[in-house]
């Protein structure tokens, strides 16, 4: 993965004369833009980049348990943001540590679920097959399936994996061969490795 070596990340202050665009942050045309978005949306409002977003996010969806304060789920935040998903749902407690995101949350739709029979019943109306990702007995080897198109990744616990109730509410588990000696894999690099998954079945090339 690339990195930027620079002190300062981004964009100076806007040329002048500036773009007559309802997009753009007359604050950020001024100051500069030091955020870490990609160049096509430098100087743009938060809103204009979420609804830009919105016209292309991907039908999967994204769901942690939050049974212990987590810590792993501002990573699965922000790899689901650089793949776009539909959205993350945040299964148990609604507090969680926000930091390993990246202000990453403010581009992605961020729902609550008080546990996982209402995110089951959520999926089920809207047409979404619940997938776990987990190293159980019975789980399907994620390198040899396609991935349902219309889906939610549900992760669980970093430690315990998923929990009892989600277990059974999934209609598919799935799990990431392991060759090393350590038992499991961090969630986050697991949510990672299972939405790359999805995105090499699914998606088109992005954006330039």
């Amino acid at each position: 993965m690339a990195h930027d070596d620079r002190d300062e990340v981004g964009v100076g202050p806007h040329p002048l004369p500036w773009p007559v665009d309802p997009r753009y942050d007359a604050d950020l045309l001024r100051d500069g833009d030091r955020r870490n978005v990609v160049d096509r949306y430098r100087y743009w409002t938060v809103e204009a980049i979420v609804a830009d977003l919105d016209t292309r996010r991907h039908p999967f969806h994204v769901a942690i348990e939050n049974l212990a304060h987590d810590f792993n789920i501002g990573s699965v935040v922000r790899t689901a943001n650089a793949f776009n998903a539909a959205s993350v749902h945040v299964v148990g407690r609604r507090r969680w540590n926000r930091r390993g995101a990246m202000v990453t949350d403010r581009y992605l739709h961020v729902a609550y679920d008080d546990d996982v029979q209402a995110l089951a019943a959520w999926a089920h109306g809207a047409g979404l097959v619940l997938v776990g990702v987990d190293n159980l007995p019975g789980s399907v080897p994620l390198e040899t399936i396609d991935l349902p198109r219309d889906c939610v990744l549900l992760f669980g616990q970093e430690g315990t994996g998923l929990s009892d109730g989600a277990r059974a509410a999934c209609a598919l588990t799935v799990s990431i061969a392991q060759y090393g000696s350590t038992r499991s894999i961090n969630v986050g690099a697991a949510a990672a490795i299972a939405m790359h998954a999805w995105i090499r079945g699914h998606a088109s090339a992005p954006p330039h």
